[in-house]
């Protein structure tokens, strides 16, 4: 089958590959509303979000490995670059790369348009202040898997387009909405207006998340607010809260770090709102991505 790649581009000089580096930088990111997603799984989850991917570069050892991905693209109307392995390895952010990389546009929602559907929003998450990309794609990753309706980078939370965080998503920033920038305080209101309770994880709480579960609390929509990795969540971010809560800890360990205490806290609220034919939910697919 013939591929829609053009003549391989060589020189990392060339105007479509500088401008595609550039996006490794935020605050190009943010002017030209563009972001990488790299490797098959992000490329894949883009084309399949659709209108999102404007170009494509592979290598010609991925080519015949990467053809679906190469005829969505195009079907698409993506620019498909054929590029060296040299001109893949200053594009790409990883060690060694997959030989597959997209350009995409932000897909950001705004704060005001997060559970607009008809179904409403039972669950969502508030990252408040949080700095780690491999934390922040990983927490995103999770609320996906737990079906919750949105993700807020509030505050100065990292860019969930940074390349670390996209690749952390594992493909779930093209599959729920995710709001970027707004304050703490105004992401906590948006959520309690539409009729969420939102709960602080903090381990120094007084409540614990078995308190809510054995009191049926966690069956009420929910927005959990997960604090910095280093510093947790200030006194004045918990006052904004309904309640904090604390995952409880059974051995020796001292703390839970963001992404596994997130995990935890998504997963009982996901368990106690569904209903009981879903209840036992789909197997979660533990390859490591």
């Amino acid at each position: 089958m013939m591929l829609p790649v053009g003549a391989e581009l060589t020189s990392i000089r060339s105007p479509r590959v500088k401008a595609a580096r550039q996006l490794a930088k935020r605050a190009l990111r943010q002017r030209a509303r563009e972001f990488l997603a790299e490797g098959p799984q992000a490329v894949g989850e883009a084309l399949a979000a659709g209108g999102v991917v404007t170009q494509l570069f592979v290598t010609a050892a991925a080519q015949a490995r990467y053809a679906s991905l190469i005829g969505l693209a195009a079907g698409q109307g993506a620019d498909v670059h054929a590029v060296s392995g040299e001109v893949m390895t200053e594009l790409a952010q990883t060690i060694t790369p997959q030989g597959v990389l997209a350009v995409c546009q932000f897909i950001d929602v705004r704060l005001d348009q997060l559970g607009a559907g008809s179904a409403g929003l039972a669950l969502a998450v508030i990252l408040a202040n949080v700095r780690d990309p491999g934390n922040a794609g990983t927490v995103l990753r999770t609320a996906d898997a737990a079906g919750a309706g949105g993700v807020i980078f509030a505050g100065s939370s990292v860019d969930p387009y940074n390349s670390k965080c996209v690749r952390a998503s594992a493909g779930s920033l093209f599959h729920l909405p995710v709001v970027t920038g707004p304050p703490v305080a105004d992401a906590v209101r948006a959520l309690r207006e539409r009729g969420l309770r939102v709960l602080a994880a903090d381990g120094g709480a007084g409540t614990t998340l078995d308190d809510l579960q054995s009191a049926g609390l966690l069956r009420q929509p929910t927005g959990w607010l997960f604090g910095n990795e280093a510093w947790g969540l200030p006194s004045d971010v918990l006052d904004l809260a309904d309640d904090a809560v604390a995952v409880p800890i059974y051995g020796r360990a001292e703390s839970l770090n963001l992404a596994a205490a997130a995990a935890v806290c998504l997963y009982a609220s996901a368990r106690a709102q569904a209903p009981p034919a879903r209840a036992g939910g789909p197997v979660a697919n533990l390859t490591e991505r």
